[in-house]
């Protein structure tokens, strides 16, 4: 879905260093800071009083063991290995954490036991944040649904794109730049010389009917397209250009546009919704560019499995370990009716996606679903919390 972006209109993808909603709105905070060198995004905790509650996380059983056997199909594949050990963590250590959770969660285990089980069974680890004190930023992405056709019309005008021939990837997907004819490898243009030049034509997967939903497209990683007849398609992520995303979210907030304490997607899309003209604007200072494939069933993470809502997190893959167990505490928007209530949430998740905007020990993207109600509630996903990762006790 979204190897890169996976990816997420996550207010993550949108609103990075809007402020913390705890701090007071002229705090500004680092959460893509990166680590000292050498040092790891998880360490052990060792002090038993700095272990979470588990028990609010004791539910919806049956989606959590489907997400835990996907991270298990990932972590059986020989690929996998290359990514591990990470620490003192060996891959089979990964695949028996998993094994050994899956049987507490259909062993009858009640939600006033799993505090005790889990301390007797696994060890707890906590990512350092961006202040070395745990502090992480948790945003939301989605799959967004829109109206499309896998041909030009009058209606559906701008395209979403197949990943040229002449873009070269590495082993781990990364995008290494553009093959030339000669052979030689230079970067890849950004988005706003991929389309002025025109370079593209040919390459249309498929066309909406807004510049900026195509925008969104490119940020969440992946999108359904209702297509004439109500066929719906997925479309999934392919490729990047190799450019760092830059927020078009921060860059509306420092232009004055819409204040920092009301940046949502959806005031975003209203916003360009009145002022049309200056979509290309702001998307085009953006140099990241997405290219696409059509899927088939569920979104895909980066590790190529089903992304699952509120199961499925993206890290930094870089530093954090692929397919493993975690857990998110946090508050986080539910729905209450027709209404958004903010919420304390506890959730276990299995770190299965990466986006582009999401870097460093201090960010953490939650999947939340297809369509505009998890749309909604990724929109206003921006707060402070802990990510903890548990491991089988060797």
């Amino acid at each position: 879905m979204k190897q890169v972006v996976l990816l997420g209109l996550l207010l993550s993808a949108v609103i990075v260093f809007a402020g913390c909603q705890t701090k007071p709105p002229q705090a500004k905070v680092e959460y893509d800071r990166p680590l000292a060198p050498g040092q790891l995004a998880l360490r052990k905790i060792t002090d038993p009083t700095r272990i979470p509650d588990f028990a609010p996380g004791w539910r919806d059983l049956d989606g959590l063991k489907t997400a835990i056997r996907n991270s298990l199909n990932y972590l059986n594949k020989p690929s996998s290995a290359q990514f591990f050990p990470y620490e003192d963590i060996h891959r089979d250590g990964a695949v028996k954490t998993l094994e050994a959770f899956l049987k507490i969660a259909d062993s009858g285990t009640r939600s006033d036991e799993i505090n005790g089980v889990i301390r007797s069974t696994f060890d707890v680890y906590e990512s350092v944040g961006c202040d070395d004190k745990g502090t992480v930023l948790f945003t939301g992405y989605y799959t967004p649904i829109f109206d499309g056709s896998m041909e030009r019309t009058t209606r559906f005008r701008y395209p979403l794109y197949k990943a040229p021939d002449n873009l070269v990837k590495g082993p781990d997907g990364q995008t290494l730049g553009r093959r030339a004819a000669s052979g030689e490898l230079t970067p890849y243009p950004p988005r706003a010389a991929i389309e002025d030049s025109g370079m593209l034509k040919g390459q249309e997967l498929v066309w909406l009917d807004d510049p900026f939903k195509v925008y969104i497209a490119h940020v969440q990683g992946s999108a359904k397209i209702r297509l004439p007849g109500l066929k719906l398609i997925t479309i999934g992520y392919a490729a990047n250009n190799g450019h760092e995303y830059q927020s078009v979210a921060k860059m509306l907030i420092d232009d004055g546009r819409i204040p920092g304490d009301r940046m949502s997607l959806g005031v975003m899309i209203d916003y360009f919704s009145a002022h049309p003209d200056e979509v290309d604007k702001y998307v085009r200072k953006n140099p990241r560019y997405v290219f696409f494939q059509i899927g088939e069933g569920a979104p895909h993470g980066s590790l190529n499995e089903p992304v699952m809502p509120w199961r499925t997190i993206a890290t930094d893959k870089s530093i954090f370990p692929r397919g493993c167990l975690a857990f998110l505490s946090t508050t986080l928007p539910q729905m209450t009716g027709d209404s958004i209530v903010k919420q304390p949430y506890g959730g276990f998740a299995l770190d299965q996606d990466t986006g582009g905007a999401i870097r460093a020990a201090g960010r953490c993207d939650i999947y939340m679903g297809e369509g505009d109600q998890p749309g909604r509630l990724a929109g206003q996903t921006y707060q402070e919390g802990r990510l903890y990762y548990l491991f089988l006790k060797q």
